[in-house]
């Protein structure tokens, strides 16, 4: 039985079973959402506490967790007189999951430290169903000590997690990790319509070449649903847009053009204003049927 006491706040497709997994691991552990009835859910089916503020479920903690929307949302919860810092003992970690802009990173590093605290940001890939089987991909930023410090923990839902460098660089992997999904979505759509148009099995092809030099987990897991026009699941494109909107914003930083970013970001944009918001990421492939 481990002896750390946690905090999660955020319990959202991936917050959710995230906790549950510091649960199970023996951690003793809090549990805080925006709707109470979600962290009371969770307390039922979990060893924990639902806390009805952030700062409550903070108190006390070792470490506390964040798995928001966005910014703003983060700033939300840890910030205030019932935010998580209002709660945190002295020494404790912050560790904010969300996937977030390199700035917030940076600041939220230096609010922590002005409370005597310590933070890492370590956004994740993987989506829901990482997160439920426990093998998300955690990229971190933050001080080599501090990390070693929350490693281990995080390690009971996560198959990889790395440190890139200083407060902000786990942010800035993870806008890596979004181009690459949308250069492959980009290009799996395309696939896909040829195959269709020339007649080939679409779950035959995809059984072809993931052993191939073109496998992917996007191939793997949305191309047969791509071809059968599904898309009511995973990973919706208004995350996904924030998300890129912060890849645009860096590359704009350093000097960089990022020309496929961009025309898959104006895709999205055009399936937003369709009403596709909410659809999974895969959806990029309804904006070539034109």
């Amino acid at each position: 039985m481990e002896s750390k006491t946690v905090a999660f706040v955020g319990l959202g497709v991936m917050g959710y079973p995230m906790a549950g997994y510091l649960s199970k691991a023996g951690y003793s552990t809090k549990v805080y959402n925006r709707t109470f009835a979600k962290a009371q859910k969770w307390q039922d089916e979990h060893q924990g506490i639902a806390c009805e503020t952030p700062k409550q479920a903070a108190e006390g903690c070792d470490i506390v967790f964040v798995c928001v929307g966005n910014d703003d949302d983060v700033r939300s919860v840890v910030y205030g007189d019932e935010g998580i810092l209002a709660g945190m003992k002295p020494g404790a970690v912050l560790v904010d999951h969300t996937t977030t802009s390199a700035n917030l990173a940076v600041e939220l590093a230096e609010a922590a430290k002005q409370a005597g605290n310590a933070f890492i940001d370590a956004p994740v890939s993987g989506g829901q169903a990482g997160a439920e089987n426990g093998v998300l991909t955690i990229m971190c930023g933050g001080e080599a000590a501090i990390f070693e410090q929350v490693a281990a923990v995080m390690d009971v839902y996560a198959k990889q997690a790395t440190l890139l460098g200083e407060h902000g660089q786990g942010q800035r992997c993870k806008m890596v990790n979004q181009i690459c999904i949308a250069g492959v979505l980009q290009g799996l759509s395309e696939a896909i319509q040829l195959a269709q148009k020339s007649g080939l099995d679409i779950e035959q092809v995809v059984n072809t070449l993931k052993h191939g030099a073109a496998g992917s987990w996007q191939m793997e897991n949305r191309a047969t649903t791509m071809a059968q026009d599904k898309f009511d699941f995973g990973f919706a494109i208004d995350w996904m847009r924030k998300d890129l909107g912060f890849c645009l914003e860096e590359a704009q930083r350093v000097g960089l053009e990022l020309p496929l970013t961009q025309q898959v970001d104006q895709r999205y944009a055009e399936l937003q204003e369709q009403g596709l918001g909410r659809m999974d990421t895969s959806v990029l492939i309804k904006a070539l049927e034109k």
